[in-house]
């Protein structure tokens, strides 16, 4: 696997936010969006329609004739249309995107291509994932806690959304309690190596950031930063997003980009 360390990372002012997408993104047959969607809260629990916007309008530059597949699992007792209708997604796509819940879509294994498999040797996500020509994750930006240690959700964190709620819950039916096991900055190694290499792009929302007092993603405060990270490579764009926010860089970046 090629080591992309240095891949090129853009900043912009919210403001002034122009999307330009991977190249794999030209000319697409299908684009698969992963939108931070998953509660039914405001931004920044989940990522703004105007950043979306943006990011939908540069790939439908990019193709104007690809079919755009907006893929998420809910982490809510709320079903995703419920949900994407009170956040208002439904007034920005044309009629060549389609919103489909995780949850609901055709299931595959993917391997685990780390030397050095965490917990999981495969991981069952959408097939979708493969039969698409471009892949794009579209994270809100937060800072929440998990055992008294911080986790940063960018990116990757954001590919939880893909995995299937009923093989990875555990207490609650509405969570994937068992991608916490041991620990939600190991998993996220077996993430990346199955399903997050196959990314393209990258766009985290750091218009505000989240921070929360304990392992809730969906309450906190807020810091307005008023920037939107982006970039061809998940780890190069989480990795800014946490130096636009001042946050420190966390561990598992290093540790999955020492496995690359």
């Amino acid at each position: 696997m090629p080591s992309q360390l240095h891949a090129a990372v853009h900043i912009a002012d919210t403001t002034q936010f122009d999307y330009q997408p991977p190249a794999a993104a030209y000319h697409a047959r299908q684009i698969l969006v992963k939108p931070n969607l998953g509660y039914p809260v405001a931004p920044p629990v989940t990522v703004s329609m105007g950043v979306l916007g943006a990011v939908l309008k540069g790939l439908r530059q990019a193709s104007p004739h690809a079919d755009i597949l907006i893929v998420e699992g809910v982490c809510s007792a709320q079903s995703l249309t419920e949900i994407v209708s009170g956040n208002g997604l439904y007034s920005i796509i044309d009629d060549g995107m389609q919103v489909l819940d995780a949850d609901q879509l055709p299931l595959k294994e993917y391997a685990n291509r780390s030397p050095h498999p965490v917990r999981f040797a495969s991981m069952l996500a959408p097939a979708l994932l493969e039969e698409v020509d471009c892949r794009i994750s579209v994270s809100a930006f937060k800072r929440t806690h998990l055992k008294g240690l911080p986790l940063i959700s960018a990116s990757l964190k954001n590919l939880y959304g893909l995995f299937p709620r009923d093989r990875y819950k555990a207490r609650s039916p509405n969570s994937r309690g068992q991608l916490h096991r041991p620990s939600v900055p190991l998993i996220l190694q077996d993430v990346y190596f199955t399903i997050g290499h196959l990314f393209n792009g990258a766009v985290v929302d750091g218009d505000r950031k989240l921070i929360s007092r304990d392992w809730k993603p969906d309450r906190g405060q807020t810091v307005d930063l008023g920037k939107v990270i982006w970039g061809d490579d998940l780890l190069a764009v989480d990795r800014a997003a946490c130096q636009v926010g001042d946050e420190t860089v966390p561990d598992y970046i290093e540790a999955i980009e020492q496995l690359k």
